[in-house]
């Protein structure tokens, strides 16, 4: 498959056209952004691991009834999807307190939330991603009411399949956000599924093993994300 044109440029991805109807490719690069782009680095190999990582979980949700974006690699930073139109919501679904909720509302640090939270964002950089409720949705026109059921629903069975399989290595998830698009009246899982949009918690220890690390300094960003791919990727063979 050939590269085509840019299509878009994120923060750490790029997208581009290829030369057959419906399917992108995606390269993730070695950037590394934290606090709304206020901080930034390139880091050596890190598109690697994220995309390696994306990889093995979309395959895994797609075993599992998840319909997803994720056709195959090229090769270590590099993704062939499906085009999707992009729905402008990030869905974060958390299981424990951390992070702006905790800024933002009186939870305490660590604290579980059960059932666990769904949190959704309107994806615009210019307006800083503000948070929006089923109304708001609703009234911008970005999904029917039935189309948000399914978002929900579906970011509720990746949580709990994503949770039974990072337990196996002791890891706890914390949150995550997920992205979606449509194709025709399908709804698939896109963007990505890695260190970089996930919180991560080690059950023993309690470490960071994600982005954190890099956001507040916590150690070597990318011997966390190393440590992190391998005992991830590593239980395709337990499977």
């Amino acid at each position: 498959m050939k590269q085509r044109d840019l299509l878009y440029e994120g923060k750490a991805k790029s997208v581009y056209r290829t030369e057959k109807k419906g399917r992108l490719i995606v390269r993730f690069r070695d950037d590394i952004t934290a606090f709304d782009g206020g901080k930034k680095d390139v880091l050596k190999d890190k598109g690697s691991y994220n995309a390696r990582v994306s990889a093995f979980l979309f395959t895994y949700l797609e075993e599992h009834g998840v319909k997803t974006h994720f056709i195959g690699m090229l090769n270590d930073t590099t993704m062939v999807v499906r085009e999707l139109a992009m729905i402008p919501l990030e869905v974060i679904v958390r299981n424990f307190a951390a992070g702006s909720i905790v800024r933002n509302y009186p939870f305490e640090e660590g604290q579980a939330l059960k059932p666990p939270v769904i949190v959704i964002d309107f994806k615009d950089d210019k307006r800083h991603d503000p948070m929006l409720n089923d109304d708001l949705i609703f009234a911008l026109k970005i999904l029917t009411p039935s189309e948000l059921k399914k978002v929900k629903a579906i970011a509720l069975k990746i949580n709990n399949l994503l949770i039974d399989l990072l337990a196996l290595q002791d890891i706890t998830l914390v949150d995550f956000k997920i992205e979606f698009g449509k194709q025709g009246s399908n709804i698939y899982l896109g963007d990505e599924i890695s260190m970089d949009s996930m919180r991560l918690w080690d059950k023993k220890t309690g470490e960071s093993l994600d982005k954190d690390v890099y956001r507040f300094n916590k150690g070597d960003v990318m011997a966390t994300y190393d440590t992190v791919a391998y005992r991830i990727t590593k239980l395709q063979s337990q499977r």
